[in-house]
């Protein structure tokens, strides 16, 4: 979309990119946003709402758990959708000035410029790919249906299918869309971001192979990588749809099959380690090098040190200066001060351009649609009271 290869984004190209575009639901800068958000969403969620009317599935009373208060319907197609459609442009947007701070840092040597195009190139060749998405919608059909189906759905009464006598779920007329064309367009969205992390993660891998010329006092504590960071935060909307789509799950559940909160401790704990790999494991092959380049930089500075030491300790204390310069306002002292700071950042240099911020975001924004669901432990009040005994 843009004819400068290296004003890259994962998130610009693919078939249903160019699809969206033919449907003038987005344009070449992923703008149109509010008006792609409605019409995805509705058209997963609108005909599930009609067809439950028409079938009487609709208000309480007529099934064990009528559309109206299937809150995992609601979220997932009216809260987790509109953020996986809406991350695109927070990810495009962050994503774009992000790769060429590796040419403009001279992070990557002239000399490696083109080992660092060629994986732009086949980054936007996968991104680009009609066969990797053809392959998503085989596996949403081919698996995710039937995944949904026998581990997801509720074994009892819905508005979307009731258990038959063989064991399995017999469909509604509603269940139908929501089986075959609902759900398989969220998991497609899904998978599609899955696919573009991967995209990400190769991207950076291959740029992890190169030679990078990497500075250890950098100030930003990751030998100049530092800027990477920034696209950490850019996946919290990610993070918070799959929060929204587990509380969905854990209060359908909570409400309809007599389970409680603490029963999904586990799901909850492998979901947040799942979006930390997900948003923080592609930057972890720098590893190696911030590793080198931190050892490097503790020998090459400590022999610096080492060196500006006893000649600091030969002019000042053992009688090295002359009887006419003063020792106020030298600049001496002052050098000092900064050799030991520029040592002490070098010894504080991370091993992967992550902070402490980007994991409260991502732990924060995959915990905070489950905390709501506390309630049906405990009522509000009760909640307030014992909040307010443990702030006072």
């Amino acid at each position: 979309m843009s004819p400068d290869p290296r004003d890259f984004s994962v998130v610009l190209g693919g078939p249903l990119f160019q699809l969206l575009r033919r449907a003038r639901l987005t344009d070449d800068a992923l703008l149109l946003l509010r008006k792609r958000i409605v019409v995805i969403s509705l058209f997963a969620w609108m005909p599930l709402l009609v067809l439950s009317v028409l079938e009487g599935h609709f208000l309480s009373g007529s099934t064990p758990v009528p559309f109206l208060r299937d809150i995992e319907v609601h979220v997932r197609f009216l809260v987790a959708m509109p953020l996986l459609v809406g991350a695109e442009l927070l990810v495009h947007a962050r994503m774009r000035p992000l790769v060429r701070q590796f040419l403009e840092r001279r992070v990557v040597p002239e000399a490696a410029i083109p080992r660092f195009d060629a994986a732009i190139a086949s980054a936007v060749r996968l991104r680009n790919s009609v066969v990797a998405e053809a392959l998503i919608i085989a596996l949403v059909y081919g698996a995710g249906v039937v995944l949904w189906r026998h581990n997801v759905a509720l074994d009892t009464a819905t508005w979307y299918a009731t258990p038959s006598s063989t064991g399995g779920l017999r469909p509604s007329l509603a269940g139908w869309w929501y089986g075959y064309v609902s759900l398989p367009a969220f998991q497609f969205l899904l998978l599609r971001w899955y696919l573009r992390v991967f995209i990400w993660a190769r991207f950076l891998w291959q740029v992890s192979r190169i030679r990078l010329d990497l500075a250890p006092t950098h100030p930003d504590g990751a030998g100049g990588l530092g800027f990477l960071a920034i696209l950490g935060s850019a996946f919290v909307p990610l993070a918070l749809a799959h929060g929204v789509q587990l509380a969905g799950q854990i209060a359908d559940r909570i409400f309809f099959v007599n389970a409680a909160l603490p029963d999904f401790k586990a799901e909850v704990a492998v979901m947040v380690v799942f979006m930390l790999v997900l948003a923080l494991g592609p930057l972890l092959p720098f590893a190696g090098q911030l590793a080198e380049a931190k050892r490097t930089g503790l020998r090459e500075y400590g022999a610096l040190a080492q060196r500006y030491v006893r000649e600091f300790d030969e002019k000042w204390l053992r009688g090295g200066a002359t009887d006419d310069e003063p020792l106020v306002g030298s600049g001496d002292i002052q050098s000092l001060a900064d050799l030991g700071t520029g040592y002490e950042r070098v010894q504080a240099m991370k091993l992967a351009p992550i902070t402490k911020g980007m994991v409260i975001q991502i732990v924060v924004a995959t915990v905070a649609p489950v905390i709501p669901l506390t309630l049906t432990m405990m009522p509000l009040e009760q909640l307030l009271k014992t909040l307010l005994r443990v702030l006072v």
